[in-house]
């Protein structure tokens, strides 16, 4: 019955795109939550993504009679991620990895669009300093000030 229960969270809410994982309770994820629609009104950015990485590895418990003690290990999901470049490691269980795939592909997406857009203007912006260079200037004209 508990392992349900714990289930449920880890899927989406039944009528709603919004994520059981961006619903937690208490004051420091109340002032995160106001900062991130700060960010998605003001910038536009999508609100359901995840940055970094999910990944398998395979621990041993510690116990002698386990399989695991001359075998490869049991597997856990953790979540690798930074935070102002410091490294976080989230362990997680498995039903909670499929969502949390979407999401991190989803913000994989995002990232890797925002830094193409960066990369485009910057080629535009070298494109018009080109085409500008090279023009001559008109003699005896005034020098625009803006």
């Amino acid at each position: 019955m508990v392992k349900s229960a714990r289930k449920q969270t880890f899927r989406l809410r039944k009528g709603s795109l919004k994520s059981a994982f961006f619903t937690t309770k208490g004051v420091a994820a109340s002032r995160l939550r106001r900062r991130k629609y700060a960010l998605v009104r003001k910038l536009g950015f999508p609100e359901e993504v995840l940055g970094g990485s999910l990944n398998q590895t395979h621990r041993r418990c510690g116990r002698a009679t386990c399989h695991c003690a001359s075998g490869v290990g049991h597997p856990q999901w953790a979540l690798t991620y930074s935070v102002k470049g410091t490294r976080y490691v989230l362990a997680l269980p498995s039903d909670a990895v499929p969502e949390l795939r979407h999401l991190v592909d989803r913000g994989r997406e995002y990232r890797d669009a925002v830094v193409e857009l960066l990369a485009i203007n910057a080629q535009l912006l070298r494109l018009w300093r080109k085409e500008h260079r090279g023009r001559p200037q008109r003699r005896g004209a005034a020098k625009r000030r803006d």
